[in-house]
């Protein structure tokens, strides 16, 4: 009785603050707690790429790959986000198949190769490599004001987040592990 109780406080709470509810029941004593569901922080990259009208298959592609709460945490990143535009470019069955539950480490994969730790700023990157969050390494080159990675064009940088920075690119960024995947080039 007490646990009915228990949850119906909780509910009124979490609809009083408008928390997300999760419940959980223990197996070994049958009690219930209530657990914060994870959230995307408002002004996060995830909301800031949720939020814009260019950037839906990387917002259905982040949430597809559990990015999205990543990238909408506390934690600091840097994301290199390619357009719908980018994405059109992809050959439909591919982008198809990475959005496949059972290729959803290789979607992560692509993902992250798009993504480095903490916020760097156009002004902060010089010619050479930098590590993606995906392990493997990003060729950067500066001409003045014009920034490439991995031979695409940066053409929207600095869109600053609380959690990070945006820049957009107009091609998808396929990291060497998934070279051949699916006719990924």
């Amino acid at each position: 009785m007490k646990a009915t109780h228990l949850k119906y406080a909780a509910l009124t709470i979490c609809l009083a603050t408008s928390m997300p509810a999760v419940y959980s029941q223990s197996p070994a004593t049958g009690e219930t707690t209530l657990e914060k569901k994870p959230e995307v922080m408002e002004g996060s990259l995830t909301a800031k790429i949720r939020d814009s009208v260019t950037f839906s298959t990387l917002t259905k592609a982040l949430k597809a790959a559990e990015l999205d709460l990543v990238l909408g945490s506390k934690d600091e990143f840097t994301i290199f986000a390619p357009t719908d535009e980018a994405f059109g470019k992809l050959p439909a069955a591919v982008l198809a198949k990475l959005m496949l539950p059972e290729n959803k480490e290789k979607l992560r994969s692509l993902l992250l190769y798009h993504v480095v730790s903490g916020k760097v700023l156009s002004s902060d990157l010089k010619d050479g490599d930098v590590k993606t969050m995906n392990g493997e390494k990003l060729k950067v080159e500066v001409d003045g004001d014009e920034i490439e990675v991995d031979d695409s064009k940066v053409f929207s940088a600095n869109v600053a987040a609380n959690n990070g920075i945006m820049h957009s690119i107009g091609t998808v960024l396929v990291p060497n592990s998934l070279e051949g995947f699916a006719g990924l080039e």
